[in-house]
Order: C-alpha cells, then sequence, then structure tokens
C-alpha cells in the first residue's frame, strides 16, 4: 500500500510517498519558489539519486501534476502508475475549535479549513489549494486532512483561554490553540514505546526545537499545555520569531511608526535568534560558530533561548507531576549537542544529570542522554511528522 504525504506552503509543495507495508520511503521532495519567476522541484530517492529542474508551473495545481509526472517518469521514478497511490494525506495548520481529529476530505471538511483562514492566513488557503490539487489530479483517491493543531485540543479551558474579556473567545475563536502537534504526537508515541510504557500511561515534557520551536506537557498521554497559542508565535524563543512578550511592547512598536502589518513580520521573521544574534542568520549552528568566536550577542542569544526553555520546562514539570522523561527533538532537539548540554546543565534541581559520552552518542538517533542515576530521564527522540501523517491517512480511510 502506498500513500502519499503532501505538506503544501505559500510557496512550496513538499511530498513524501511510502510503502506503508514496510514502512519505507519510496521517494521525497520538494516543488520550492511558487508564484516566482523560476519555480524549481527538487526529487530523492533513498538509494541516493537526487534530480533538481525548473519547471514553469504557476501554482499549487501545476506543481502537484508535475509531482506526479516524475513519480511515474520511467527513469527516475517509483511506481509504474498513480493508481497505485492508495491515499494522499495532507498536513493542514488549522482546524480551529471545529475538528479535533483527523478528517477524510470532503466538503464540510474544506469549508472548515476555508473558515479558519483567518486563524492561519498563511498556511490554510496553500494547505486547501494542495488538496484540491490532488482532488483534480487523482480524482477518486482519499484525500485525508491532518491538522496541525488537533492533538493540542486535549488542554483544558484554563490552559487555552486568555484572561482577555471572554466574548473575544466566543465571537471570534481567540485562544491559545498550538502548533506542531504531529510532531509532539509522533515523539509522544515513539517515547511511550521506548519506554515500555502505555501511551496513556506516559507523563512526559517535549520538545520541539528547530527553526520553529514549541513544547507540551503530556499527562496520560494527552496535552494539558503546549506553549505557541493563537499563532506559532507565542512562547519560546526561535529562529526568528519573538516568542512571550509583553503585548504593551507591540502597542509601543506602533506607537513608534510600524504598521501592524510591519510589527507581524519583525516578531515572526525578524526577531528570535536572528533578531538577537548580531549575525545574519536565525540557524543554531551558525549562531553557536559565532558565539565560539567570541560574538557576544550570539552568546547572548543563546543564553536567552537556553533560559526560556528551562522557565518551561520547570513549569510544565509542576502540572505534569514528575514526569518520566524531558524529550528533545526537532532540528536543534536532535543534533545540537551543545544547546542540550546548556538546559540539562540546569535542571540539577530536577535531579537531572547528564551524561556527555551519551549526550555526544545521540546525535540525530533516540536514545538517553542522562546518567543511569537520575531522577527524570532525558531522552532524545527523532521526530517524522510525514510518518505520522501517513500511519494516520492509513488508518483513517483503511482502519488499521
Amino acid at each position: 500500500m502506498k500513500i502519499l504525504v503532501i505538506n503544501a506552503g505559500s510557496s512550496s509543495m513538499k511530498f513524501t510517498l511510502f510503502e506503508m507495508d514496510s514502512e519505507s520511503v519510496l521517494a521525497k521532495g520538494v516543488f520550492e519558489r511558487l508564484g516566482s519567476a523560476n519555480p524549481n522541484l527538487v526529487y530523492k530517492r533513498p538509494d541516493g539519486f537526487k534530480s533538481e529542474q525548473e519547471i514553469p508551473v504557476k501554482d499549487h495545481v501545476g506543481a502537484f501534476t508535475e509531482i506526479c509526472k516524475k513519480l511515474v517518469d520511467p527513469a527516475d521514478g517509483v511506481i509504474k502508475s498513480l493508481s497505485e497511490i492508495a491515499a494522499v494525506g495532507h498536513r493542514v495548520l488549522h482546524g480551529g475549535e471545529k475538528i479535533t481529529q483527523p478528517m477524510k476530505v470532503d466538503d464540510q471538511v474544506k469549508a472548515i479549513i476555508r473558515e479558519c483562514f483567518p486563524l492561519g492566513p498563511l498556511h490554510n488557503p496553500a494547505n486547501l489549494a494542495g488538496i484540491e490539487a490532488c482532488e483534480k489530479a487523482i480524482p477518486g483517491v482519499p484525500n485525508v486532512a491532518v491538522f496541525d493543531t488537533q492533538f493540542h485540543q486535549t488542554m483544558p479551558p484554563e490552559a487555552y483561554l486568555y484572561a482577555i474579556p471572554y466574548e473575544y473567545y466566543a465571537k471570534y475563536g481567540i485562544r491559545k490553540y498550538g502548533f506542531h502537534g504531529t510532531s509532539h504526537h509522533y515523539v509522544t508515541l515513539a517515547t511511550a514505546k521506548f519506554l515500555g510504557k502505555k501511551v496513556e500511561d506516559t507523563d512526559i515534557i517535549t520538545c520541539h526545537l528547530g527553526n520553529g520551536c514549541s513544547m507540551a506537557a503530556i499527562k496520560g498521554g494527552k496535552v494539558i499545555d503546549t506553549t505557541m497559542g493563537l499563532t506559532p508565535l507565542e512562547g519560546l524563543m526561535m529562529g526568528t520569531r519573538s516568542g512571550d512578550m509583553d503585548p504593551a511592547a507591540v502597542i509601543r512598536m506602533i506607537e513608534l511608526g510600524a504598521t501592524p502589518r510591519e510589527v507581524d513580520t519583525i516578531l515572526n521573521k525578524k526577531s528570535g535568534l536572528f533578531g538577537v544574534g548580531g549575525i545574519n542568520t536565525g540557524d543554531m549552528r551558525d549562531m553557536e560558530a559565532a558565539a565560539s568566536s567570541g560574538n557576544e550577542q550570539a552568546a547572548l542569544a543563546i543564553k536567552m533561548f537556553i533560559r526560556r526553555i528551562v522557565k518551561y520546562i520547570g513549569a510544565y514539570y509542576l502540572l505534569v507531576g514528575n514526569p518520566a522523561a524531558i524529550v528533545f527533538t526537532g532540528g536543534i532537539g536532535e543534533f545540537s549537542t551543545y544547546s542540550r548540554e546548556r538546559i540539562i546543565n540546569q535542571l540539577a534541581p530536577l535531579g537531572i544529570r547528564l551524561d556527555k559520552a551519551a549526550n555526544e552518542a545521540c546525535f540525530g538517533k533516540a536514545g538517553v542522554i542522562s546518567t543511569a542515576d537520575s531522577r527524570i530521564q532525558a531522552i532524545v527522540m527523532p521526530t517524522d511528522e510525514e510518518k505520522m501523517i501517513a500511519l494516520t491517512t492509513k488508518k483513517i480511510v483503511f482502519g488499521k
């Protein structure tokens, strides 16, 4: 059984084709720079084959059509016919409060995705465009929408409501929704298996650390709190996002002459490590290199980044109540031994000690990086959002 996973962005379309009998990747890639003068298709196979070519397409429909051509190409493809694709799973950013589970796509689901355009103005329109492109190119093949917000919808009202007049929630849906849900869900399942626990008996804190960063407090396998909010801007300091800050600072920025749209751009694309670090990048690898070379601003940015993670771990420790593990995932969480060491060194009051050798060994692979006598384990657990979407799609369409 073959399932195609699509992640359509405003200017890109990522794809991964899975063989679900072995849960292996057959091909993957991305159509980049959609809407520009030189759209580019990057295509890869597990055997090391890679191709890049500029293809003049106008939209997501054109991009998906070209992706399909590549998958069945006699020389480069991995399937003989599109009829081999049993279903398509889509990452969709926002389902609001109306969708709290993955759903087989129909007109009602598409209408809800459209209703949530104001909550995800950059992503939801592109996600819907990806779905409709698939419907047009391979009609009759079931499509499943897997929502980035859905895993967090077990939060209680005291966690997701903001302390503003209640009518803003009741009338306009202004509340915390949380994001990176597919990653947090996958890591929760994988960590439960790693620990030899049932998911419903799993109490952990998951830390998805990358260019975008979020954490989740998991109790009994369910989210009871998460750091991202109405949008992915709330919570931790990130590659280019500010994370938590005084709302009055936004008002002050507007008073100083910035428009609301300009403030939005500043907080989402020019802040975080990029904004503080003093170098022209928000990439933690570059920040670590600059800090080790004596760049004080880069060092300050890293200290701020680590401090906020540690602060949230402390808060979530109390909410979860003695979790079994702190789990690191995402590009930084899986590969930055530097960041993990600095985080764990500040968790000594929780009874966690770093095993330096294990930390160095767990570079992009699962393992325990705390000492054997630590009261709470620190674990690295690689995430696989595409695989999670594929598994979910298989279950929704075929019941297994």
